[in-house]
């Protein structure tokens, strides 16, 4: 348990860096689209911007994960581990563009009192941090499950 519970905080750690990164180029992609396009962009903007970040995170994650998280399995080919990496990730892409979709669309976009106390950041911010939640869970019980060394 007590393996576990390291394991959990170095997870988040990682997870910390990679949101940091995710986050900073997908509110700038989106900052970006909605500036050159207007605010009729906000919705396509913020999927866009979420999923170049999500992309550049992943890569990262994956060096991280396996340098200080999960202990790798000896008879699975690193190529294979990789691909499995990027299915299970493209997985929880599918679940964080979905989450963040019904946040800055149906959610946001319906509800004026949001609208006026929110401005697209803290929308598209909100949105994220509520994905990334979902997600980490996710992408932790997965990668255990499916790419760690069994004890």
């Amino acid at each position: 348990m007590k393996n576990l519970f390291a394991q959990i905080m170095k997870f988040g750690l990682v997870g910390v860096i990679c949101f940091g990164i995710d986050y900073v180029i997908g509110i700038s992609v989106m900052k970006m689209i909605v500036k050159l396009g207007g605010d009729p962009l906000f919705e396509l903007a913020s999927m866009a911007g979420s999923a170049l970040g999500f992309t550049v995170s992943v890569i990262i994650n994956y060096i991280l994960s396996f340098k200080f998280v999960f202990e790798r399995k000896e008879d699975l080919d690193r190529r294979k581990e990789f691909v499995a990496f990027i299915i299970l990730s493209v997985i929880g892409l599918g679940l964080n563009q979905l989450i963040i979709w019904v946040c800055v669309g149906p959610v946001y976009g319906n509800i004026q009192f949001l609208q006026n106390v929110l401005n697209y950041d803290l929308a598209y911010t909100g949105a994220k941090v509520i994905a990334t939640a979902i997600v980490m869970i996710y992408n932790f019980v997965t990668r255990k499950m499916f790419l760690e060394k069994k004890s």
